[in-house]
């Protein structure tokens, strides 16, 4: 896609800070470091736009980015890192349950997983509770340039077995650091808008 503009807009913990509900949006969510930020950072093919952090469970509030003044990619809080309160998980959830629940121009959640691992407990109940909400269950598999091709192969297996996704379900490899799934990416992001009538450019 030609990125003619991408900005951050805001951080929100509340429903009445979101942005207005005027343009459609995509939002990714997933445990604390498994690369959602340089997921949105290789796809705007910025290395700033979304912050990276070391830390797991830094990622606190909701973050929206604005595209091409189109669309906008929603960073969902972090889940399942061990050394955050349940109080705060409790609070997380709920702020990314409230979102899922009543945001009317939500089109798309992404859900991202670490190709390397079989996915968790938490991931399994936020594929489900994706789900529930009446999304797809659309889920990319980051990190894939830490593997072979044959290894990928095998972990995509354990990925749709452990998710109980079924054959027709996308799962998508892919890398920030080699753009391994980059332009599929964006042709699901364009055919998502395109079901709801919305024309965006992908070239």
């Amino acid at each position: 896609m030609k990125i003619k503009s991408a900005k951050f807009l805001i951080s929100a913990v509340r429903p009445e800070q979101y942005p207005d509900e005027g343009l459609g949006e995509i939002a990714l969510a997933g445990r604390s470091n498994v690369g959602k930020s340089s997921l949105i950072n290789m796809l705007v093919n910025m290395k700033k736009l979304a912050r990276t952090s070391s830390s797991p469970g830094k990622t606190q509030t909701i973050n929206f980015y604005e595209i091409n003044e189109q669309f906008r990619f929603v960073d969902l809080p972090g889940y399942g890192y061990a050394k955050v309160s349940k109080n705060v998980q409790s609070k997380w959830g709920n702020m990314i349950e409230s979102y899922l629940r009543n945001r009317k121009n939500l089109l798309e959640v992404f859900q991202l997983v670490d190709i390397r691992h079989e996915p968790t407990q938490q991931d399994q109940q936020m594929y489900h509770w994706i789900r529930h909400f009446g999304f797809h269950g659309i889920v990319i598999a980051t990190k894939a340039d830490k593997i072979s091709r044959g290894q990928q192969s095998k972990q995509l297996k354990i990925i749709r077995k452990k998710l109980q996704m079924e054959d027709t379900d996308i799962l998508i490899p892919a890398s920030a650091e080699n753009r391994q799934g980059k332009d599929e990416i964006w042709q699901l992001i364009a055919d998502i808008f395109c079901k709801k009538g919305i024309e965006i450019e992908i070239k």
